[in-house]
């Protein structure tokens, strides 16, 4: 297996830069993998494939405010700072830009005015993180709510009039530097129709961190170091994702880090609890545990989210859809159409 097998071309023009309006009204290309059949549907047609008794698995974690500007102390410079992933209590390891000659021990002035009143946050690096990363400890870390915006994918060149359009609309525990995506087409009316057919919702939190957007760039993917991404799968949840599979029914993960979630805690064979980081890498041949469907957007090229839905379905007919995705103009990527799997 090598990463040129995940390989593809996309024209520039199927990146979705902007959402649909309204969310559930993207395109649904349904996947069997039984027998490679596929279909081609409206995402609020989705209702038809679920049946009562199903459990349906949603990511509620919601993008911070994750790209903030700043100053060196010492210097005056402006730097930008993307936030990718908390380390610890008021510890965040980051991206900045320009980074060349930002050591340990650097101080950067993060201030906002409002009301003629200045607030500031001091960023402090005290650790050289891995490819190029800074690990940086914050004076007031609940002020990143004021002072950031959220990142936008760098696939997406349009400014975003409504930054709650990045969201899902479950979004609920701060922490993401990336949207959950595949939920993003979902609904307040969808989720209750689904809810009066018998599905049961079942909420986790994974936070997204920057490896979602990161090729993998060594020739053999088992060498690649995935990044780690906290999670938290509560008792009562999978207490109730026991139940389904002892009854029979299916559970349906939204998105690729529900699926890394929902594998990471049944690693020894039934569902229980899960609290911390996850570095599960998911490649074909992995045999999968909880997962008996997923919901998906269209991946990009050598990407471990790719990688991971070819496990799933066969990397033969993940590609085969593709294409035919591409020859149909569906949209790709954060924004773009999605894809069910089952």
């Amino acid at each position: 297996m090598k990463t040129s097998d995940f390989d593809y071309h996309l024209p520039s023009e199927l990146i979705a830069q902007t959402p649909v309006e309204p969310r559930d009204q993207s395109r649904l290309m349904v996947l069997r993998r039984s027998d490679g059949y596929i279909q081609h549907h409206s995402f609020y047609e989705i209702v038809s494939y679920f049946r009562s008794g199903d459990a349906l698995v949603l990511n509620n974690s919601r993008v911070i405010p994750a790209r903030v500007l700043g100053q060196k102390s010492d210097s005056g410079t402006k730097v930008e700072i993307l936030l990718l992933r908390r380390v610890d209590n008021s510890f965040w390891e980051i991206l900045i830009r320009p980074g060349r000659k930002v050591g340990i021990g650097t101080k950067i002035r993060i201030t906002n005015e409002s009301a003629g009143t200045v607030q500031e946050i001091v960023a402090e690096v005290i650790e050289h993180g891995e490819g190029g990363t800074r690990i940086v400890s914050l004076s007031n870390e609940e002020l990143l709510q004021k002072f950031g915006q959220v990142p936008l994918p760098p696939y997406i060149h349009t400014p975003l009039a409504e930054p709650e359009r990045y969201q899902t609309v479950y979004a609920e525990i701060n922490g993401s530097v990336a949207a959950p995506t595949a939920g993003l087409h979902f609904t307040p009316k969808l989720l209750d129709e689904l809810q009066k057919k018998g599905v049961r919702l079942a909420f986790v939190t994974l936070h997204i961190g920057l490896d979602t957007f990161r090729p993998v760039r060594v020739d053999d993917p088992s060498q690649h170091k995935i990044h780690k991404e906290y999670g938290e799968l509560n008792p009562e949840v999978a207490a109730m994702l026991r139940q389904t599979k002892k009854q029979g029914k299916r559970i349906i993960a939204v998105g690729t880090s529900t699926v890394r979630l929902l594998e990471a805690a049944a690693q020894t064979g039934t569902i229980r609890p899960f609290d911390g980081w996850i570095d599960l890498f998911i490649l074909p041949g992995y045999k999968f545990r909880v997962t008996d469907a997923m919901v998906s957007n269209f991946h990009l090229p050598k990407s471990t989210l790719l990688m991971l839905v070819s496990a799933f379905a066969g990397r033969d007919l993940i590609l085969r859809a593709y294409e035919q995705a591409k020859s149909l103009g569906y949209g790709f990527y954060s924004f773009g159409d999605a894809m069910l799997i089952f």
